[in-house]
């Protein structure tokens, strides 16, 4: 076993940036590397917009931060955190983790472990990554460099499950190289190590996880599109079953973000080439991708005025509650069905930025005290300041309907004469 690892992390996102934290407090080498100049200017001025890592934790570490893959020559393990997302046609597209190896392959240097933690289908990192590695480096994987595999657990915004709180799974292509992994994993998460028998079971773990919640998540959507039909809240009935000790809490919503609405289509993808159709994950997905759809279909049919003379004031845009990431949200599936039946929609949300959603999705982020004449408030996406101002907002914006899309809200604190719906 050894503990002098000069470590690489590549991609500093909302997963990079933590472990490369936590493994600068470790290890006396390591550097964070990322293509994105804006994220590199921002970490090297003490700033991360993810607000996964504090400005004085990421000042005391000691990570070196670098948009220079030059910075990578000569360390010895690296980690690849690179995202990976799904194009149109909703398949896997890998060109992100493409590019991260054969940067490592024009870098690496015989001897070197090269760990993924970015989510893929189960062969990619030996059928996909090693060969492209192989072949830019002209190294011999298993003989100058050893591949490994410890899928991603972080969820954002969330302070109580962490990286050093959640078991982390590692796997690798031999035990000398999983002894590796043993030892810098195992320095910096106490919850403990759980070591899979094959990097193919590690990958195939990672998308278990996330699809398995999206279709806990699209049941209770279901659940929540034939409740509506029979003027049933939803939230009521989950906090009944909620009672017995076996129930599953999941609840309805929108889903979006870059794992659960992303990751069962990498195991589609895998599934159908291997010439298996999968139902199941394919109807959950169709089910949550059309819940935005729904919800605008259900503004303005409870709004008594003809759609083109609606005005909806929507309260969050990121695709999680407290989390400032715009990329992947699905509000602006419920913006853009609610435009197309010509109604006017006004946006806020307090932790996105104006230039990024304008920028993603060509909308303009207004403040609620500039909107006048609201029918509907939607609230989409509950931040913390926007729950504590809920009634505030109510009180001063007078809407006929407010919408409450998390059922946060308890509907007897809606004021008389204001309609109240909930997913």
């Amino acid at each position: 076993m050894r503990n002098d690892e000069k470590i690489a992390v590549i991609g500093l996102g909302y997963v990079g940036l933590p472990v490369a934290v936590a493994l600068a407090e470790a290890f006396e080498d390591v550097v964070g590397f990322d293509v994105s100049e804006r994220r590199v200017a921002a970490l090297q001025a003490g700033s991360d917009w993810t607000h996964e890592i504090d400005d004085e934790r990421l000042a005391a570490s000691g990570l070196r931060i670098s948009g220079d893959a030059e910075n990578l020559r000569g360390c010895s393990f690296y980690i690849v955190t690179v995202p990976t997302p799904i194009d149109d046609a909703l398949q896997p597209d890998l060109s992100p983790v493409e590019s991260a190896c054969r940067q490592l392959g024009e870098v690496i240097s015989p001897g070197c472990a090269i760990v993924f933690e970015s989510t893929v289908y189960p062969g990619v990192t030996e059928d996909v990554c090693g060969p492209l590695i192989e072949q830019v480096s002209g190294l011999k994987r298993g003989v100058d460099f050893w591949l490994g595999y410890s899928p991603e657990r972080i969820n954002p915004g969330d302070k109580e499950h962490r990286l050093e709180t959640i078991t982390k799974i590692i796997a690798a292509e031999d035990e000398k190289t999983l002894a590796r992994l043993r030892t810098v994993y195992g320095s910096i998460v106490q919850a403990g190590l759980h070591e899979a028998p094959s990097i193919k079971v590690a990958e195939a773990a990672k998308v278990l996880e996330n699809t398995q919640r999206d279709l806990n998540i699209a049941l209770m959507n279901e659940l929540a599109l034939i409740l509506d039909r029979m003027n049933v809240r939803t939230r009521d009935v989950l906090d009944a079953a909620g009672t017995k000790w076996n129930f599953l809490k999941f609840s309805p919503g929108l889903v979006g973000g870059h794992c659960i609405g992303v990751d069962p289509y990498y195991l589609t993808h895998a599934s159908e080439k291997m010439g298996y159709h999968p139902e199941v994950i394919l109807a959950g997905r169709r089910v949550n991708n059309g819940m935005g759809a729904f919800i605008a279909s259900k503004a303005l049919t409870l709004v008594d005025k003809a759609p083109a003379t609606v005005r909806i004031g929507v309260l969050g845009l990121t695709f999680k509650e407290d989390v400032p990431d715009l990329r992947n949200s699905k509000v602006p599936d419920i913006i853009t069905a609610l435009h197309g039946a010509g109604a006017t929609v006004f946006v806020h949300d307090p932790m996105a930025d104006a230039a990024e959603a304008k920028h993603e999705y060509g909308l303009d982020l207004s403040n609620p005290g500039e909107w006048h004449d609201i029918d509907v408030l939607v609230f989409a996406v509950p931040h913390g300041s926007l729950k504590e101002k809920a009634q505030e907002l109510i009180a001063e914006l007078r809407p006929a309907l407010v919408m409450d899309v998390r059922s946060f809200l308890a509907p007897s604190s809606v004021p008389v004469g204001i309609s109240y719906w909930s997913l």
